[in-house]
């Protein structure tokens, strides 16, 4: 059924734009319900007030809360994406890929050529997403996560 009302009804694509200070609540809560350890409003104020992070958020609207958001740490001519997350009930309609896409442009806009980021070895939505994106594989890091998990670190040059 939902295919159906997707096909006769597409979903708008997201507003994609820089993270602001008004955004921080929000970030913060997508945060802590995409991961077992969440970072809190104050760690987001610390990073969005770094000159060397870059942050973009997906809204449904000018007026409308995060729904996503990416966030990198940058010294040009390389990048690292440090987090991303899209709420659980929006996941899977292209939010995250569109927002990786637009942070990745603005990026080069910058003079960054390469990105990199780690992600969890056995977060398969996720290594689809980066693989989709152009991400390749260059490196791991054995036990890295909680549980013993390893990390995959991953890079794309553009």
């Amino acid at each position: 059924m939902k295919r159906l009302l997707d096909r006769l009804f597409p979903p708008r694509p997201p507003l994609l734009r820089a993270a602001t200070a008004a955004d921080i609540p929000h970030l913060a809560a997508i945060h802590a319900r995409a991961f077992a350890r969440g970072w809190g409003a104050d760690e987001f104020e610390r990073l969005l007030a770094d000159r060397a992070v870059r942050a973009h958020v997906a809204t449904h609207g000018p007026r409308k809360p995060p729904v996503g958001f990416v966030l990198s740490h940058c010294v040009t001519p390389e990048s690292e994406i440090l987090t991303v997350a899209v709420v659980t009930d929006r996941r899977r309609r292209g939010i995250g890929r569109a927002l990786v896409a637009f942070h990745l442009a603005r990026l080069a806009a910058e003079g960054v050529s390469t990105s990199f980021l780690e992600v969890e070895e056995g977060n398969a939505a996720a290594r689809t997403l980066y693989a989709r994106l152009g991400y390749g594989e260059v490196g791991r890091r054995r036990g890295y996560y909680a549980g013993g998990a390893d990390a995959l670190l991953l890079r794309r040059d553009f």
